[in-house]
């Protein structure tokens, strides 16, 4: 199956080195997803622990505390890293 991702906020730069779109198996789950995309960041690169993640349109938490979810083909993976500033 293959999702879409997409990441946002002041994290944008790491976004780079990740895919647009991952294949994953029929039957996987966020947390694979997460785990594929952190095998995609350079070494020693992090997403923040703090970014929001969204599942199409459905918040589920962030990448340190989300519930885990079974993934359909066409899903988006959402990721927002927190933004400061005034």
């Amino acid at each position: 199956m293959k999702i879409r991702v997409v990441v946002t906020g002041r994290s944008y730069h790491q976004a780079e080195s990740l895919p647009d779109e991952i294949e994953l198996n029929e039957h996987a789950t966020l947390d694979e997803a997460i785990a594929s995309l952190r095998e995609s960041l350079p070494n020693g690169e992090q997403l923040p622990p703090s970014c929001i993640v969204a599942l199409s349109g459905e918040h589920l938490g962030t990448l340190a505390n989300h519930q885990n979810a079974k993934l359909e083909n066409g899903d988006e993976l959402t990721l927002i890293a927190p933004v400061a500033g005034g």
